[in-house]
């Protein structure tokens, strides 16, 4: 199990890793389970600003591993199962104060979609592709698919998605607003890495913050949204690092006056 994603933690950045290139990091059992597990961890790691997702090989994630269902011959309620591991895992990243760059290559299928819109910020190769492909093989989203994609990219869009046998090229899932840069795959590595240091350089509990705010409003009143942001303000001005860029900020007003 602890093969299939790799995690390390350096200088406040967390790196996650998709591990079974073989499968093109198509999930199986073990892997949800190690995606569960390592979702708690860095969430309740207050040493963790900043995380990348990214892949080994040459897909990003093939979405759930079909071959292994087969072999398995897994049940409703094993397949049920497997996706409720892989849930826990994404509601705990999506609603944690914790900035996510993904560095996505190759293919993105099916659960793969629900597993990259984990990531506030997705840096894609010029090379990617994203397709549904759950109706080709006889089954409905899941890994947030249903909730994530049309967050992203509206309904329409993640109807036609979802109900077409279509293929998204890099170009049009940047148009589409389901990634938020293409770049080059030698520079990918490199640019993801550039976004998650840019939030630790800077204020990353400020970036970790905002992007809570943002996830969790989703499923909130605008009143609960409103009492949220006041107090989460609040907190944050009492905080050194924000003391200290509001006196400079100060400083740099009256000078230029």
């Amino acid at each position: 199990m602890g093969d299939s994603i790799l995690l390390s933690v350096d200088g406040g950045l967390a790196r996650v890793t998709f591990n079974r290139p073989a499968s093109l990091n198509a999930v199986d059992r073990d892997m949800g389970m190690r995606w569960r597990e390592i979702a708690y961890e860095l969430t309740s790691d207050a040493s963790v600003g900043a995380v990348i997702l990214d892949a080994a090989g040459p897909a990003f994630c093939a979405g759930g591993d079909v071959l292994a269902m087969g072999t398995a011959g897994e049940t409703d309620g094993g397949l049920a199962r497997s996706a409720e591991i892989l849930h826990e895992g994404i509601h705990t990243f999506v609603l944690s104060d914790k900035p996510i760059v993904a560095a996505v290559q190759g293919a993105v299928a099916g659960g793969g979609l629900g597993l990259m819109l984990t990531a506030d910020y997705i840096v894609a190769s010029d090379a990617a592709k994203f397709v549904s492909r759950y109706a080709n093989v006889g089954l409905t989203p899941d890994l947030g698919a249903s909730t994530l994609l049309p967050a992203a990219i509206g309904q329409r869009r993640a109807l036609q998605l979802l109900l077409q046998d279509l293929t998204l090229d890099a170009a049009t899932a940047l148009e589409w607003g389901l990634v938020a840069e293409v770049v080059a795959p030698g520079a990918l590595a490199a640019r993801a890495e550039a976004v998650a240091r840019f939030w630790l350089e800077n204020s990353t509990v400020a970036y970790g913050q905002a992007k809570r705010l943002v996830r969790v409003g989703a499923g909130r009143s605008f009143s609960e949204n409103l009492a949220d942001e006041a107090r989460t303000i609040g907190a944050r001005s009492n905080a050194p690092d924000a003391k200290e860029r509001i006196a400079a900020f100060a400083a740099a007003s009256r000078k230029r006056t």
